[in-house]
């Protein structure tokens, strides 16, 4: 039989993603479904929308209820939350070391501590000292893991991972999509995804 698969692309900006991403792993277990985490940049997919910004700050309205919303979300899952300044914040490095990550077996519980310090803590994971301490805390060799994570092949690679996300027609975070290719989007359609994906 084959293998059940979700792919859970994320941007570490994305504020929905972060209860996504804190609720994925044990509700994909329960259903048998293996989900691979796939990091990548909004920043590119907004530009070809002709957005310079995230739209939760270009519609001021929108962005008072998406706050609003995520303090609800995060009550509810009992996560801490904490409105991250600034926002969105820089995603590039964390999103590079989580390549690295990824390829690991630690690698999604280094997604889980950068959303956790960004969103649960407030801190700015566009600080590499953020970074260094989540790796830290993770028990990871900062330094090594930095240094590897500014290679020109993991470059390259999320640079090829947001295109793929382009080329998937996926337009915002966190996007599902299942092994026949059926694309859902945000966190409240993960539980759809994941059903989809079993089926």
């Amino acid at each position: 039989m084959a293998e059940k698969t979700l792919d859970f692309w994320f941007e570490f900006a994305s504020t929905y993603s972060y209860p996504a991403a804190m609720r994925i792993a044990s509700l994909a277990q329960a259903r048998g479904v293996t989900v691979r985490w796939r990091p990548f940049l909004l920043g590119p997919i907004f530009k070809a929308q002709g957005w310079d910004n995230s739209p939760f700050n270009l519609y001021p309205a929108k962005g008072r209820y998406m706050w609003r919303d995520l303090e609800r979300i995060c009550d509810a899952l009992g996560l801490p939350f904490v409105q991250p300044s600034p926002f969105p914040q820089n995603t590039l490095a964390a999103s590079r070391v989580a390549m690295v990550a990824l390829a690991q077996s630690w690698g999604e519980d280094y997604c889980r501590a950068v959303y956790g310090a960004e969103f649960g803590d407030g801190r700015d994971i566009g600080e590499p000292a953020t970074i260094t301490a989540v790796l830290t805390a993770l028990g990871q060799g900062a330094e090594r893991i930095m240094h590897q994570a500014q290679t020109d092949a993991i470059k390259t690679q999320l640079r090829a991972q947001t295109e793929e996300a382009q080329r998937l027609g996926i337009f915002g975070a966190p996007s599902f999509v299942t092994a026949d290719g059926e694309l859902f989007w945000g966190n409240d359609r993960l539980e759809a995804a994941l059903d989809w994906a079993k089926r």
